[in-house]
């Protein structure tokens, strides 16, 4: 099966166009398109957009697996937006009054709890809590490889394009845990005697330094995986967003990456 992984899309449009297209499009290892989503949440928030990346996601036709992320719940108002910085509880406030009454629905669907597919845990922010916690470092990640039991789990929310690995050091002949930022278009294997947290990194937001949409391909037949960036009219998001009155520190971090 091959798998197109999405995180953090944040009601940006022409990101999520862009690396829909180009999903359906790449050819890896002589085969085109993907025959499921995985939506890890987060995907109002932030962007202009949230009733038509809610209503691009369900467009397509492949099979869908989702969960919320924590502005998915500040969108239903299931969160206290007091510890949001000012800018976020600004787009919480101005996202409750653009969605509709099918965005809500479809919001509210979406399970706050880990979801288990095949070999993989998916969660927005990690298994241990599922809505908020960052894993950002070593230390977090190998408390967190406790509380799932498959051998991989897909998180998002940092926003950065991150692998942890846990496997057993032949020198101490304990487990280690170790991280590092994925290189993109390089496929990357999961056989072996290892467990893996994998984050695809944002489509609508990046906060590595790098403004292209992020994206992961799994392919559980061949049992490999691919992080992609990808390029897009991010003046195009800039614009809605300035007609929207959005904050200018959110219209300018796009276009960095930050």
């Amino acid at each position: 099966m091959r798998i197109l992984v999405l995180s953090d899309i944040h009601a940006n449009l022409a990101a999520l166009e862009e690396v829909l297209a180009d999903a359906s499009s790449f050819d890896w290892g002589g085969r085109r398109g993907f025959d499921a989503i995985w939506s890890l949440g987060d995907i109002v928030g932030y962007g202009p957009y949230p009733n038509e990346c809610i209503q691009r996601l369900e467009a397509e036709s492949a099979d869908h697996l989702r969960v919320a992320g924590n502005h998915d719940w500040a969108a239903l108002g299931k969160l206290d937006i007091d510890d949001f910085n000012p800018e976020a509880r600004k787009m919480v406030l101005w996202t409750q009054d653009k969605l509709d009454a099918h965005s809500l629905q479809y919001l509210q669907s979406l399970p706050s709890t880990p979801q288990e597919r095949q070999k993989f845990t998916v969660t927005h922010a990690s298994p241990r809590h599922p809505i908020w916690e960052y894993i950002t470092n070593t230390r977090i990640a190998r408390e967190n490889f406790d509380f799932f039991d498959t051998p991989y789990c897909l998180v998002g929310h940092t926003h950065v394009p991150l692998l942890f690995r846990l496997a057993l050091d032949t020198k101490t002949r304990r487990m280690s845990c170790t991280g590092h930022l994925p290189v993109a278009d390089l496929d990357i294997s999961l056989v072996g005697e290892h467990r893996l947290i994998i984050n695809p990194g944002s489509v609508g937001q990046p906060r590595d330094n790098d403004a292209r949409a992020a994206y992961l391909l799994l392919d559980t037949d061949q049992e490999v995986m691919r992080f992609r960036r990808i390029r897009y009219d991010i003046e195009m998001t800039q614009a809605a967003m300035r007609v929207a009155d959005l904050p200018e520190r959110l219209i300018a971090r796009i276009a960095y990456g930050w």
